[in-house]
């Protein structure tokens, strides 16, 4: 069994089941009534049914899943950010999304590991786009702080780890000062290139302070980054050119840093899978925080 089929027989069980085996009757549905053709499943599937193909001509990207929610809140996070680098959303209906496909279509994770820096030049770039996106009145957008409440839960996590990354979490809260619409899931899977650009594709749609968004790049891409003999000095570079491209505090990204994996760690213990890549990264993290810390003390020392 695949890991797609795996992941939707685990989250839905029966229904799961009964939905994949409708599948094939579904895209054909879809496919007439909004005249598609040259339908292909892509690669790397997850939680989602997608498929590329094209449009009366025009390439298209067709997305089906049994999450109707998280698909709706996708859609209005990419209208949301028309005109700051997302790709647009053609067709929305109950479970399905239809999308204009970028072409290329390279992902910033193909730039890894050999183009570390123009990829974080890229998603700079991407970010200072996406942040500048209204946040709509009446959206109903999660606000990181409700993600942030998982931390409070008993987690067969090491207790020193939950208790770090809660007291992190309540300071940054406490002293963030802009909140902007965030893609909420910036990896290097979402950045494609479109012509001579590049825009993000399968949004969240989370609010928060712009510094939060840099830590799921930091992480990825997953799992090539921790198997790289050079890692540790990876995310080091990575904390030190955002926070000088994005002027923000090295601090503040590697302590968002530290949060968001220990986070991640909560949501792959709930989805019953392997934890073992956010307990090496944490150790990773923990190490660039020493090294930053000598850093400051050379530096005040020198002084």
């Amino acid at each position: 069994m695949n890991p797609f089929h795996s992941n939707l027989i685990n989250i839905y069980g029966e229904k799961g089941k009964a939905w994949l085996d409708e599948l094939p009757g579904i895209v054909t549905a879809i496919s007439s009534k909004l005249n598609l053709r040259d339908l292909k499943e892509v690669t790397n599937l997850t939680y989602n049914y997608v498929l590329s193909g094209l449009q009366a001509g025009n390439p298209i990207i067709l997305k089906l899943g049994l999450d109707n929610e998280a698909l709706a809140r996708e859609a209005f996070a990419l209208k949301c950010f028309v005109g700051c680098g997302a790709v647009k959303v053609l067709v929305e209906a109950n479970g399905m999304l239809l999308f204009e496909r970028a072409v290329p279509g390279a992902f910033v994770k193909s730039y890894f590991p050999d183009k570390e820096q123009e990829s974080i030049e890229i998603a700079c770039g991407v970010m200072k786009k996406l942040h500048q996106a209204n946040i709509p009145e009446d959206h109903t957008f999660p606000h990181i702080k409700d993600w942030l409440t998982a931390l409070d839960k008993d987690w067969n996590i090491p207790n020193h780890y939950l208790q770090k990354a809660k007291k992190l979490r309540d300071e940054l809260l406490q002293t963030s000062k802009l909140d902007v619409l965030l893609h909420g899931d910036l990896r290097h899977d979402n950045i494609l290139q479109n012509g001579d650009d590049w825009v993000v594709i399968d949004p969240k749609g989370v609010v928060g302070e712009p510094a939060y968004e840099v830590a799921d790049f930091i992480r990825n891409p997953r799992p090539e980054l921790l198997t790289h003999a050079d890692a540790p000095n990876i995310i080091h570079n990575r904390v030190t050119r955002f926070a000088e491209l994005l002027e923000l505090p090295s601090q503040r990204i590697l302590d968002w840093c530290f949060v968001q994996a220990v986070l991640s760690w909560v949501w792959v213990i709930e989805d019953g899978s392997d934890a073992g890549y956010f307990e090496e990264l944490i150790r990773i993290l923990e190490v660039t925080t020493f090294q930053f810390d000598k850093q400051l003390n050379i530096i005040y020392k020198s002084k």
